[in-house]
């Protein structure tokens, strides 16, 4: 049997990166999906490659900073299969800038997608998986919450705020069938760090014991055991998958 055959999965920023390689990967295991994600066109397209594959698909175009969105995907979810299972809290932004050049913006943007959006994702998702007595959240921090990064004060704020609240949560919902999980990936090779500059990119690779950056499918096979059964008795932890760069 397929690791998530007949389980719901709700995932953010699915339109490219990391989260539609979680996309695909829960689509071949057998999941039903809601992908949420604020870029529509590229959303639809991911959600046509899960479907490729089999899976029962609902594309949910929408800011995962707007608790109408999360409500949305939720309400989704619960009218076309009556339940939700596993949330994976993966959308995410970078506007970088040193600390004395940071606009306040800048600093709120982040905030406002990085971390109240996981916030709303998983205040939205926790109804229906406490009326079930089981469910599996993984929200998505970084190393750079772990170790701060020059030039990220917001981001290294949300991603550490992601950690503190996955912990909260873990005591909270743990008596009551929910485990809460997150992963802390390192530097991964998305749209995202596409725009580093060459040199910035060797460098990073360079301080990775494993001499490369991650691939999208690195994290999306995380987050896959930390929803799966396989990860039945582990909450509250931060999983680094880094390469080693913390070492």
């Amino acid at each position: 049997m397929k690791r998530f055959t007949d389980r719901v999965a709700l995932i953010s920023g699915a339109a490219q990166g990391i989260g539609e390689a979680t996309a695909l990967l829960f689509a071949a295991q057998g999941a039903r999906l809601v992908l949420l994600d604020l870029h529509a066109e590229s959303l639809a397209r991911v959600a046509e490659g899960c479907a490729a594959q089999g899976a029962d698909v609902i594309a949910q175009p929408g800011s995962v900073a707007e608790r109408s969105a999360w409500d949305a995907a939720v309400a989704a979810a619960l009218a076309r299969w009556q339940r939700l299972d596993i949330l994976i809290n993966n959308a995410g932004i970078t506007r970088d800038a040193r600390f004395e050049h940071m606009g306040v913006e800048q600093f709120d943007a982040v905030i406002d997608v990085n971390l109240r959006g996981v916030f709303h994702g998983a205040q939205a998702a926790l109804q229906p998986m406490l009326a079930a007595g089981r469910g599996a959240i993984v929200n998505t921090s970084s190393v750079v919450g772990l170790h701060g990064n020059f030039g990220q004060t917001n981001y290294a704020a949300a991603k550490a705020g992601v950690i503190g609240m996955t912990k909260t949560w873990a005591r909270e919902f743990g008596p009551r069938g929910i485990r809460v999980n997150a992963v802390a990936p390192g530097f991964i090779a998305t749209p995202m760090t596409a725009a580093v500059p060459a040199k910035v990119t060797e460098k990073m690779t360079a301080a990775v014991p494993l001499q490369r950056l991650g691939a999208p499918e690195d994290i999306a096979n995380a987050y896959a055991f930390l929803a799966s059964d396989e990860a039945a008795y582990i909450t509250g932890t931060v999983l680094e998958v880094s390469g080693g760069l913390s070492m």
